[in-house]
């Protein structure tokens, strides 16, 4: 069966896609990576972070796969160095003084998806260097997958869920030659999502706002995961490292469901349906069957800016203690109200991403229906620690 690979950019969300069932996380240090606006991590933190994947039977991907430039090779060697010392599994990568320096130093590597791959002769060429896996191009259609997988002899991965960029995957300069941030850097600072207005010569004036044309919906495969796991592809891919906790929480779980359901010969349209509005609840554009089942229409792009998503999260307080004997929590309520009712999200980097609705709340030992600004007791049915962030979430209707 494949792989759920998920995207992490701090201690939460790895804590959360722990817990929420990926097999593989792959996240980018603070150079080298295509997040450069990413929370990222240090060479420091590798090990650390190594050892508590390995120790929940999670592989670790890390990405050195932005264009490299001169002053920055010995920049490559160092973090291909500290990666192989702390026991990162694969470096994810494209450029071709970090796979030279990958197989200098006998270290596993993966191709990006920055490699624009999407035929046969080019995965075999990548094979040939020594890659053990290509990560192909977003822009492939369902037969090309299939042809990749059946006819080059290497490991394929393939994104199944997040952001689709309106250029080839990552070759767009309008980033950079508006405001001098690269999208081959990882710095892309996505003008393509923004209304614009077109002025012709007599200014006159068009808003394109209603139907933002150059911002794609995003990727969504879980209605047709069967498909892809019939394909043959080794792993799947979710895109989002800059995304929130809870969105790397709600949708590694929603395809781990869905995958396993298939294993087990369940996966049907109700689930994948049910799983669908699951993943409408985090950040989304709307989504898209992207290159998958034929060439992207009008329908594939975002009506509006910004999230569809169906809640939000509004921070209220943080945790100032956990009393495990009677699984309460203390919050100390520094911006927002809480009531019984409400459902609450803790988040920390130990305790990831966990949720309840507030059913007992207590001041002063005695019980209360709403708290606000103060301190309060909160019962829990998951353990917290001390300074976890607490929020409340509302819908978005």
């Amino acid at each position: 069966m494949a792989e759920l690979l998920a995207p992490v950019s701090d201690r939460v969300m790895l804590t959360a896609a722990i817990d929420a069932g990926a097999d593989c996380v792959y996240f980018g240090l603070q150079k080298l990576n295509m997040r450069a606006t990413g929370k990222n991590f240090t060479l420091e933190e590798l090990q650390e972070i190594v050892k508590q994947c390995h120790d929940n039977n999670v592989k670790v991907f890390l990405t050195v796969n932005t264009i490299v430039y001169d002053n920055e090779l010995e920049d490559v060697k160092k973090v291909i160095s500290g990666a192989k010392k702390a026991g990162v599994d694969n470096i994810i990568c494209w450029d071709m003084a970090v796979i030279k320096e990958c197989k200098r130093q006998e270290m596993p590597f993966h191709i990006s998806t920055q490699a624009s791959v999407a035929n046969t002769e080019a995965a075999k060429f990548y094979k040939n260097l020594g890659a053990e896996r290509i990560v192909l191009a977003r822009e492939c259609k369902l037969e090309d997958v299939k042809a990749i997988k059946q006819n080059s002899g290497i490991e394929v991965e393939a994104f199944i869920h997040g952001a689709m960029c309106v250029s080839v995957s990552g070759r767009c300069f309008m980033s950079q030659h508006m405001f001098n941030r690269s999208a081959n850097r990882g710095d892309c600072l996505q003008p393509c999502r923004r209304e614009y207005k077109i002025i012709d010569e007599e200014n006159n004036e068009l808003v394109l706002g209603e139907n933002y044309v150059v911002s794609p919906k995003d990727l969504c495969a879980l209605p047709f995961i069967d498909k892809l796991i019939e394909a043959g592809i080794d792993c799947f891919k979710i895109e989002g490292r800059v995304r929130s906790p809870e969105y790397v929480k709600t949708v590694v779980s929603a395809y781990r469901e869905a995958i396993d359901a298939y294993e087990k010969r369940e996966f049907n349209k109700e689930l994948a349906d049910k799983l669908v509005e699951k993943l409408k609840k985090v950040y989304n554009r709307g989504f898209s069957s992207g290159f998958y089942l034929g060439l992207p229409t009008a329908d594939d792009f975002t009506d509006r800016g910004g999230s569809k998503a169906a809640q939000r999260k509004t921070y209220v307080g943080y945790v100032t203690n956990f009393f495990k004997e009677q699984g309460v929590a203390a919050v100390k309520l520094d911006a927002g109200a809480v009531k019984k009712g409400d459902r609450i999200m803790i988040q920390g980097e130990k305790t990831g991403v966990q949720e309840q609705t507030t059913e007992s709340m207590q001041i002063n030992k005695k019980p209360v229906e709403k708290a606000e600004k103060e301190m309060v007791g909160i019962k829990l049915n998951f353990t917290a620690r001390e300074n976890d962030k607490v929020y409340k979430i509302e819908s978005n209707k």
